[in-house]
């Protein structure tokens, strides 16, 4: 791993592999303000270099080891992570888990041993009995419309999982999920997608921070974008704050200008 963007005479060594330490000061949220922490975005995705989101429906084969070290730190750093209900069901989540790399770090910022997941649906068409609702280390939360299914709202209540409803129809507000998520404590926000999840947050305008890894593949065929939906009408401007590369990878870190 090397940092190409700040780059100062400490920054600028050979590569080498960085600790999860210096991968997680990195990746570090912003400090609070003087009002307290607010709720901050960030997603993180990974995009070939012909704009594909996946390879057979998953984004695993467009991965590496450097990414998936990040996409673990990343991890590490949340509160909660907030995925779509597509994306559970195609890359079989699984609860975070507690890592010891982490443990006095998230112990001192006052943080549960790992992050919750938290998965938005509208339809709640999800299998309850999956380990991410029937044994995480901490609740799963499931973000849906006020107009929900009550059996499905039940069955998941059932199963463990905290329902929040965070839309006034059978969707999700993706403000709203934002201030609710906050209400209940979890400030430090991570979405790991789908396309279609990160397109309504860039829609929503609540996404503060992406966090992209660009892959030296190509696919080809008709994969997905990491953000799809309808066209925003104005371009939404990020600014670079840190790029790394590993073997040929690039993660880029952006802010929302």
């Amino acid at each position: 791993m090397r940092r190409l963007f700040p780059v100062t005479y400490e920054t600028a060594p050979d590569a080498r592999e960085w600790s999860l330490g210096e991968l997680a000061d990195a990746y570090a949220y912003p400090e609070p303000g003087p009002g307290g922490r607010e709720p901050w975005l960030r997603a993180n995705m990974v995009g070939t270099l012909d704009g594909a989101a996946q390879h057979g429906g998953r984004s695993q084969p467009i991965s590496s080891a450097a990414d998936m070290r990040i996409f673990g730190t990343l991890r590490a750093l949340a509160d909660v992570v907030v995925v779509g209900a597509e994306t559970v069901r195609q890359e079989g989540y699984r609860p975070a888990r507690a890592r010891e790399e982490f443990a006095r770090r998230r112990d001192e910022a006052g943080q549960a041993p790992a992050p919750a997941i938290a998965v938005v649906t509208a339809s709640m068409d999800l299998d309850f009995s999956l380990p991410l609702f029937a044994s995480p280390t901490v609740p799963t939360l499931i973000l849906t419309g006020a107009a929900a299914a009550p059996d499905r709202i039940a069955a998941a209540e059932k199963a463990g999982a905290q329902v929040v409803i965070a839309g006034d129809g059978v969707g999700v507000d993706p403000a709203r999920a934002v201030r609710a998520l906050g209400g209940l404590g979890h400030t430090r926000l991570l979405s790991e997608g789908g396309p279609r999840l990160l397109g309504q947050l860039v829609a929503a305008e609540v996404l503060d921070e992406l966090c992209l890894t660009v892959s030296p593949m190509l696919t080809a065929g008709d994969a997905q974008r990491i953000a799809g939906g309808p066209t925003v009408a104005v371009p939404r401007r990020f600014t670079l704050v840190s790029l790394l590369e590993e073997d040929g990878f690039l993660f880029g870190r952006y802010r929302r200008a």
